[in-house]
């Protein structure tokens, strides 16, 4: 039987790969994400992948790469929720647990993405205002340790330089 709510997110397991693939195809309506996470995989560029499972199913999942600079800061890339459990809050208490552990670890997360969705989950539009990015600015969250606005350049992993 298959829980009518997900589980705790939790680090994808090997053989999981194809179910990640198949969600962030469904979630975004083709494979570029799909194709970024697996060049962050061969480059080494991945810091850690988090499903978000239900039953035997991968509901969500996200991906941390660590930006080449500043060192010490991790990208937050792709995210995704199943399109048919999407509007459920699932996403919103994925990301607000990895803004907590943010918060409480002192590990800066940087987003590129919807301000509204994540700034519910608790990463901060104006605390990146200082940042300079090859993205879009206004696109652009920031969660970590204390209230600064930080000033620095971020340099993302290379397989980010194709999209």
């Amino acid at each position: 039987m298959t829980p009518a709510f997900p589980g705790f997110t939790r680090p994808m397991q090997p053989g999981e790969e194809d179910a990640v693939r198949d969600l962030l195809d469904a979630a975004f309506g083709g494979r570029d994400e799909s194709r970024l996470v697996d060049a962050l995989r061969k480059s080494g560029d991945m810091a850690g992948e988090m499903v978000l499972p239900m039953g035997e199913r991968v509901i969500g999942y996200y991906a941390l790469s660590p930006f080449r600079a500043p060192k010490g800061w991790l990208c937050l890339a792709p995210v995704a929720i199943a399109p048919d459990l999407q509007g459920h809050g699932h996403g919103r208490r994925m990301i607000g647990q990895l803004a907590e552990w943010a918060r409480l670890t002192g590990q800066y997360v940087v987003v590129l993405g919807q301000e509204e969705f994540y700034e519910k989950a608790g990463f901060r539009k104006d605390r990146a205002a200082y940042l300079t990015s090859p993205y879009p600015l206004e696109h652009t969250l920031l969660a970590g340790p204390g209230e600064a606005s930080p000033a620095q350049a971020l340099r993302y992993p290379k397989p980010f330089n194709g999209l």
